[in-house]
């Protein structure tokens, strides 16, 4: 399997900005590596045509729950489909912790980009405070049933991105990492459904091959490191590296 590199600009990036990156890693080799790149919503049909044809794919920062509805401001995952999106971002904590979006809302909006035919990447993960009180296990299983107890999946991908780590510059230990995931799996099993475990938080060059060798980790979701096309191409180096036969 592929290491699966997820790169998150969230609102950091003008247009032209993400189109330079864009550009910059379609000139990086990356054989071996699944590259998704999540521009803002303005930015997305340029992006779309810079990679077009290039072996990188598009994905989204969120969607509406609904494909049609009186929702100001929303963005349906129709309209992501045809803007060239085959992935979507759902559940983010920046959307739960700072927007006030709910697992309930999540698990809505997975199953929405699901129907129109994106590949949603859904995001969970503590708070320090929780950690602290050893409730990790507990809020991942909240997160994960609200999440996948309608969805229509064969497998599904989660990234598990502490909130404490995210934008920190503090990282979770690859075993953390992996006893997140070895709890993440066991609890989609439940519904039927296969996981791909991706981790995100604090992820860079210099850490990243430590994530992709952890158990049950099979790729990164990273957001400041994406954000410089150096940084984003180094990453991407030392995951192709990895996957190269010695």
């Amino acid at each position: 399997m592929q290491p699966l590199l997820i790169a998150n600009w969230k609102m950091q990036l003008t247009d032209a900005q993400s189109a330079r990156i864009a550009d910059a890693v379609r000139q990086c080799r990356a054989s071996g590596v699944s590259v998704v790149l999540c521009p803002s919503f303005t930015a997305l049909p340029e992006v779309a045509r810079v990679i077009d044809g290039a072996d990188i794919a598009l994905g989204a920062q969120d969607c509406a729950f609904a494909e049609h509805a009186a929702l100001t401001g929303e963005v349906s995952p129709d309209d992501l489909v045809r803007e060239g999106c085959t992935y979507v971002l759902i559940g983010h904590s920046e959307r739960r912790h700072v927007l006030g979006e709910s697992d309930e809302v999540a698990g809505k909006k997975l199953c929405a980009a699901a129907r129109a035919g994106l590949r949603p990447v859904l995001c969970v993960g503590e708070t320090a405070a929780e950690r602290e009180a050893g409730l990790r296990n507990a809020v991942l299983e909240r997160q994960c049933t609200a999440a996948l107890a309608s969805a229509a999946l064969d497998e599904v991908i989660i990234a598990y991105e502490p909130v404490w780590a995210i934008g920190t510059g503090v990282h979770a230990a690859p075993d953390d990492a992996s006893e997140a995931a070895d709890t993440i799996t066991a609890l989609v099993a439940k519904f039927g459904i296969r996981a791909r475990i991706l981790y995100g938080g604090s992820v860079d060059a210099t850490n990243v091959a430590d994530f992709l060798r952890a158990d049950g980790i099979t790729g990164v979701l990273v957001g400041t490191a994406s954000q410089s096309a150096d940084d984003l191409c180094a990453l991407i180096g030392v995951a192709v590296a990895m996957t190269e036969p010695l």
